[in-house]
């Protein structure tokens, strides 16, 4: 299934997380891309929203590598932009989503191979506000 969304604004970005979210089941995997500014984290702010999780919580990892937030399913929101290679290794990524949670990964271009059965959202800046976002 592949889906080309286009948002206007921040507050759309996070809906679309939103929408997205309802359609996540135990164990799913989200890997994000985008360059800087596009809308990573506004978009897992929508995710959380789905999943009962206050979304005024969630912040860029980019600094602790991962942020744990409990809801409906656990959201584990990685960011992988400090990291390469065997450091990516070493986040123990597989294993996260066994608890039966949902892993959201910003700047999944990092991971050393793909994560079979993920769900591949990439974000485009169009300018100005408007993002084009493909879900495949």
């Amino acid at each position: 299934m592949r889906e080309t969304v286009t948002t206007r604004s921040a507050e759309e970005t996070e809906a679309l997380g939103g929408r997205l979210a309802a359609r996540l089941g135990p164990g799913a995997v989200l890997l994000l891309d985008g360059d800087l500014g596009t809308g990573k984290t506004t978009l897992v702010r929508g995710l959380a929203r789905g999943l009962g999780i206050d979304p005024e919580k969630v912040s860029s990892p980019t600094f602790v590598l991962i942020n744990e937030y409990r809801g409906r399913l656990t959201l584990y929101h990685v960011d992988l932009y400090r990291l390469e290679g065997a450091a990516v290794d070493d986040l123990g990524l597989e294993d996260l989503g066994d608890g039966g949670g949902v892993v959201v990964v910003e700047w999944a271009g990092r991971l050393p191979r793909p994560i079979p059965g993920a769900i591949a959202v990439t974000i485009a800046d169009k300018g100005g506000d408007e993002r084009e976002i493909t879900i495949a």
